[in-house]
């Protein structure tokens, strides 16, 4: 939660456009109390607009924001949240007529994003995207927000007072990128260590469990909330399944629609533990009315990063939270391979180790191997790489049938130098 001196109160709004209903607007709304809550904010009111168009110059026409600017005034609101971007004159039209701050979803989601960084890379990759959002909108935002107030959409850089005009951010920035690019090339480095296992990554829209399946999976001590973007930082475990096989598994940050371009720019070294995963752990709050928009959401960003079409295994979550259980049937069959788990409660955890084993071994193939009883470094790789099923001794040396993963026996061939058989 972010540190603010006082709980404060806001004006959440909404426009219903042609291109989604009202009920839809409803959906979005609550979502965005629910990251205004997560900022430490406490929604008064919800005021929606109809138009065919957005206005160019207010967001939702002049006769709403006077609506607006009265309640403001009237009811000491501290904040008016926009659930969609707003350009830098729009920002500065409301301004003149709504006096207290004016923020829009991506403004609130980095603000939140701010409070969450603990890590040098997350707080790195935060800052970068607040002043890369921040700099086309420097004009009034950025005196407005560091000079006058405190609160939700100033924590970060704007509370620093340092950053005082487009020269200086555009220096910052700069120097950002080259921290991020250091950081990127040792993350770089830890992934390249670990190419000798199966890697799964946990995707999924924020607060459908990612954390809790990951803790409940290998026992990682992670923080587990109930709140949107509990964990920004990346967590690798390995798990060892039924099968003697180990895979690791990574989590991400959650997706969340409308989610900042600059975010998803500064998190792609976050992101690349999705992107360079041999399999995906899709996870799914199916107690969620919405959550066949927030599979599509996830898949969209997957796409952006490159990391679409990978094996995945669809994890619908929180069953436990259904009131109507009939509808698995129906998505058991239109996602697959899929498992209907609650990560909280432990339930069907087993079917999911079963449904990752079933994937790796249409991975994993038999193999065999004669070598001398000396070639010590050879039966040592062999363990590393592969699970032995017999050894055969025969004179000085050892006939060894074992089972590998078909990325690893080609690693293995180019390492020794050596035939392997498949027979």
């Amino acid at each position: 939660m972010l540190e603010t001196k006082k709980i404060e109160n806001a004006i959440v709004v909404g426009l219903v456009k042609n291109r989604y209903s009202r009920n839809q607007l409803d959906e979005y709304l609550d979502e965005l109390e629910l990251l205004a809550k997560t900022a430490g904010v406490e929604t008064k009111f919800r005021i929606t607009q109809e138009r065919e168009r957005i206005d160019p110059a207010t967001f939702i026409g002049i006769g709403k924001v006077q609506e607006i600017a009265e309640i403001v005034e009237r009811d000491n609101i501290d904040v008016v949240l926009f659930d969609d971007d707003l350009t830098p004159v729009q920002i500065r039209n409301l301004e003149k007529y709504i006096k207290c701050k004016i923020l829009d979803r991506s403004g609130l989601i980095l603000d939140i994003f701010a409070s969450r960084a603990k890590s040098k890379e997350s707080m790195t990759q935060v800052e970068l995207a607040q002043l890369q959002y921040l700099l086309p909108r420097l004009t009034r935002q950025w005196s407005h927000l560091s000079k006058q107030y405190g609160g939700v959409g100033t924590k970060g850089p704007g509370e620093q007072q340092i950053e005082t005009d487009r020269r200086v951010i555009r220096a910052r920035i700069s120097t950002l990128k080259k921290k991020l690019d250091a950081i990127n090339k040792e993350r770089e480095m830890q992934r390249k260590g670990r190419k000798d296992y199966t890697r799964a990554a946990i995707v999924g829209y924020t607060n459908v469990g990612k954390s809790t399946l990951l803790k409940v999976l290998t026992g990682a001590n992670v923080i587990v909330e109930n709140k949107l973007f509990a964990t920004l930082d990346t967590t690798v475990r390995k798990l060892r399944l039924g099968n003697n096989s180990k895979i690791l598994i990574s989590d991400t940050v959650g997706f969340i629609r409308k989610l900042p371009t600059h975010l998803i720019a500064s998190f792609r070294s976050t992101l690349a533990e999705a992107s360079e995963a041999d399999i995906l752990l899709h996870v799914i709050d199916i107690s969620n009315t919405h959550f066949e928009e927030h599979i599509q959401v996830v898949n969209d960003t997957l796409d952006t990063l490159n990391a679409a079409g990978k094996p995945t295994i669809y994890i619908f979550n929180k069953i436990d939270k259904l009131t109507d259980r009939s509808i698995i049937s129906e998505f058991s069959k239109q996602y697959q391979p899929s498992v209907f788990i609650s990560a909280n409660r432990g339930i069907n955890i087993q079917a999911l180790n079963e449904e990752l084993i079933n994937l790796l071994e249409h991975n994993i193939i038999e193999q065999s191997l004669t070598i001398k009883q000396s070639d010590y470094e050879i039966i040592a790789k062999l363990h590393d790489f592969a699970d032995i099923i017999s050894s055969q001794y025969e004179e000085d040396k050892i006939a060894v049938r074992f089972r590998i993963e078909q990325k690893n026996s080609e690693r293995l061939k180019k390492l020794l130098g050596i035939n392997i058989s498949n027979k």
